[in-house]
């Protein structure tokens, strides 16, 4: 079970609505964690001053019920105020595996405060920051004020304590990558990071984590060729379509140069008779339930 402050040394939360919302139209997976269990590829680093007891664990207890935004009970990560001792700085750190991102990227997970909305409250904070510069153990925070390779603060969830501005439902952030070149390795750090925090300091008390997801945002040619293939092309007869990740093609079409639809395609057709076409280019249309994807081919 979980420990909550009292105003002996105990606090108590409340709770509060705040929404953010997020979509992807056509992307492409790149991470997901749902905390079912607790990832053990991912790295956990208390550098709070003093340092306590506590470090990210998995969910559980009465003050996330019912429990994480996806999944049951225990089905989040959560860091609380025993991360340091008597009243000190908390500086927590939660650390993902390696990802190779570029920019447009979008990072997306939830956050929450457990417990009821009866006061008093004591304010909480998060920081997510991106490495993108040494993903190797060297570039990992090093003291409570350090951030290591962490360099690049993605987003905060209550910069200045206050009370009522960290929610206290499940709420949904996304961070947009960005000021990359090209691809690059990077890992992502969730820092619990609270000053004048612990069992008898004026802030910090317990959050969650869950539903971390990251993905790429494609253009349709950019989906078509991270999930299908057409060859041979050129042709003058027929073309074969390759879907190796078995995506379900719900609809698909060709087109001329003009954008006029010229041909139904069957969805589960995995060739394409082209021969009654005229010499020319034509572009292909599938669409699945994860996206929609373009391509061009020549009719010889």
């Amino acid at each position: 079970s979980l420990i909550l402050k009292s105003n002996i040394m105990k606090k108590i939360l409340l709770s509060i609505s705040f929404i953010l919302t997020f979509g992807v139209a056509s992307a492409q997976n790149l991470a997901t964690e749902n905390f079912d269990v607790f990832p053990t590829t991912w790295t956990l680093t208390n550098q709070s001053s003093p340092v306590g007891a506590s470090t990210w664990a998995q969910g559980g207890g009465t003050a996330f019920s019912p429990g994480g935004q996806a999944g049951g009970a225990t089905s989040f990560a959560l860091c609380n105020f025993q991360s340091t001792t008597g009243a000190g700085t908390i500086s927590n750190w939660l650390i993902t595996p390696t990802y190779n991102l570029q920019n447009g990227d979008i990072v997306t997970f939830y956050s929450r405060k457990g417990g009821t909305s009866a006061p008093p409250v004591y304010p909480d904070r998060m920081e997510v920051r991106l490495n993108s510069t040494d993903v190797t153990a060297v570039g990992n925070p090093v003291g409570v004020n350090g951030v290591g390779a962490f360099t690049t603060l993605a987003l905060t969830i209550n910069p200045n304590l206050n009370a009522t501005d960290y929610p206290f439902v499940w709420t949904q952030y996304s961070y947009t990558v960005s000021g990359l070149t090209g691809v690059v390795s990077c890992k992502i750090g969730f820092r619990y990071f609270v000053t004048d925090g612990g069992p008898s300091g004026n802030n910090s008390d317990i959050i969650g984590l869950d539903t971390f997801s990251v993905d790429r945002t494609l253009g349709t040619a950019d989906f078509f060729k991270s999930n299908f293939s057409l060859y041979p092309n050129p042709s003058n007869s027929v073309i074969n379509i390759s879907n190796p990740n078995s995506l379900e093609i719900t609809s698909a079409n060709i087109s001329d140069v003009n954008g006029r639809i010229i041909k139904e395609v069957n969805s589960s057709v995995q060739s394409l008779n082209i021969g009654e076409l005229n010499a020319g280019v034509y572009f292909l249309k599938v669409v699945t339930a994860n996206g929609q994807g373009t391509t061009k081919f020549v009719k010889q």
